[in-house]
């Protein structure tokens, strides 16, 4: 059995290699991005109107009052979307913009709506009056003032989102380098696991496998759930492995099977292939049987505990860490977060516990761990919005303590 941060540096050194490939760019979407993206022209492309209003050259408001006014002739309306050409911009002469009209010399500052007088008639008029001084680029929007050219939009190794995409469209960016999705299939172990919706006492519900599934939803990852394994499919799993080493699945995942007990034969059958690494058993709770191998060729083994607890907090400490190392993702930053109550483990063992994140009115993180550790406990963990990370090293802590604490989700 080896420490918890040791297993993570193994699982980082054995990541996986995966290629990349060109997409459009409205269809990158929980995709990640392979390399810097950078913006390819100015945004806005050019000045702009950031009101309905009147452009005029700030200049010839140099000296104007209320006592020495001057009329501006309006000549022409302008709205976004329209070429923005004059023929020939008189002296003391206006043009009425929408909000985002192109604004173009001898034009430099803009009169919002609001402020306009008009002459001679407010419903019959031809110009407009200015009695102050304009200062020049008054309501407008500069070319580039968002993106410069060349300007990085998205890093190397960031997750897209639909943020990104309004970006990528505006710019202009038709496609887009990113890392292809792994693929994992996944088993299920055990006589008691059923997929049937009336089941006696004695058997469970088939959850572990929607659980992951629904929990990488948000991440480029293809997922199949395979059937249920039992506990005298040992030749059959043993199949499945040589079917998918021979297959495009990168990840092949169990939960169940992996701990002491007469039927959990999956570390046996692993154990008869030609590895590059293996570890089997971490001094954590929950999840202390969980199995990693890297087979010769660019693919990995998992094999989770059955309960569910530990099968999600393997998923979140392990597999999801995994993932991001071998998709080039940056690591899942820990939120520090105040203890609200006191919490005692094992020493030697690295505790993930369920509980409630939250932040105090003067924006402190504080974390509270619920009653009900216990990785077949399902009720405190559906009260959670978060586990609290307890290393090894120490066996308590107290109220006020401070602790490392993961969102459930897996993004902070």
């Amino acid at each position: 059995m080896i420490d918890y941060k040791k297993a993570i540096i193994k699982i980082k050194k054995n990541k996986i290699k995966i290629n990349s490939e060109t997409i459009l760019s409205i269809n990158s979407i929980n995709r990640v991005s392979s390399s810097n993206v950078y913006s390819p022209s100015n945004y806005p492309a050019a000045n702009n109107s950031s009101f309905d209003g009147y452009a005029i050259n700030s200049k010839e408001t140099k000296n104007l009052t209320k006592k020495k006014f001057k009329k501006f002739r309006i000549l022409k309306t302008i709205a976004a979307g329209d070429n923005p050409k004059i023929k020939k911009a008189q002296k003391h002469s206006t043009i009425e913009v929408m909000t985002g009209a192109i604004i173009q010399k001898p034009y430099d500052a803009v009169i919002p709506i609001e402020q306009i007088k008009f002459y001679p008639k407010k419903n019959k008029y031809n110009y407009i009056i200015v009695d102050r001084k304009i200062s020049k680029n008054d309501y407008i929007r500069f070319e580039g003032s968002d993106f410069r050219k060349r300007e990085k939009v998205i890093n190397k190794g960031e997750l897209i989102k639909s943020q990104h995409i309004l970006a990528l469209k505006a710019l202009g960016i038709k496609k887009i380098l990113v890392k292809k999705k792994p693929s994992i299939v996944f088993y299920t172990t055990g006589n008691e696991i059923s997929n049937k919706e009336n089941i006696p006492k004695w058997k469970v519900r088939n959850s572990n496998g929607f659980y992951i599934n629904s929990f990488l939803k948000s991440l480029p990852i293809r997922f199949k759930q395979k059937k249920i394994l039992r506990d005298h499919d040992s030749l059959k799993f043993k199949k499945e492995i040589l079917t998918n080493l021979k297959s495009k699945n990168e990840i092949i995942l169990t939960s169940g099977a992996v701990s002491a007990g007469k039927y959990d034969f999956i570390p046996n059958i692993i154990k008869q292939f030609k590895l590059k690494y293996f570890f089997k058993g971490v001094s954590i709770r929950p999840g202390k049987p969980i199995m990693f191998a890297k087979f010769s060729k660019n693919k990995v083994f998992f094999g989770l505990p059955g309960n569910p607890i530990s099968s999600a907090a393997c998923i979140k400490f392990f597999v999801l860490p995994f993932l991001y190392y071998s998709i080039g993702m940056k690591e899942n930053k820990p939120i520090i977060a105040r203890l609200k109550n006191s919490f005692v483990k094992k020493k030697t063992f690295t505790r993930f516990t369920k509980g409630k994140l939250t932040f105090s009115t003067k924006g402190e993180a504080e974390f509270k761990v619920f009653k009900g550790q216990e990785s077949f406990r399902l009720k405190p963990f559906t009260k959670s919005n978060a586990w609290g990370l307890f290393p090894n090293g120490k066996a308590n802590f107290k109220k006020n303590d401070y602790i490392k604490c993961y969102t459930l989700t897996g993004i902070n």
